[in-house]
């Protein structure tokens, strides 16, 4: 089965029962404060960069809880949550990943 298809699978499963999908206009690519927070992973690092991190770790389970102890884990930890969205039957919506990349940029330097 190719990596796209078990991605598919893979974030369908872990996201069902998720918040119902809302429509919002797409981030913007601002990496102005990246500089600022390099220490910590960001919204375009693998999600299992986040899930390393303690700090990003919390901000990744206060909006999508518990992505880390899905089975599949280990086939979509590689890729970004844009990635891994348009196979999560709208679950990881444009909001969702405004809001985590909001609460990622307001974290203190590490």
């Amino acid at each position: 089965m190719s990596k796209t298809l078990f991605a598919a699978a893979a974030a369908s499963l872990l996201l069902a029962g998720a918040a119902s999908a809302q429509t919002a206009p797409a981030p913007t690519e601002d990496h102005a404060h990246d500089e600022h927070h390099a220490a910590h992973p960001t919204i375009d690092s693998p999600i299992e960069a986040l899930v390393n991190d303690p700090a990003t770790k919390a901000v990744l389970e206060k909006h999508l809880p518990g992505m880390d102890k899905h089975p599949a884990y280990g086939q979509f930890k590689g890729m970004t949550l844009r990635q891994v969205a348009p196979y999560s039957q709208g679950n990881i919506t444009d909001e969702k990943i405004a809001a985590i990349d909001a609460d990622l940029k307001a974290l203190p330097a590490a």
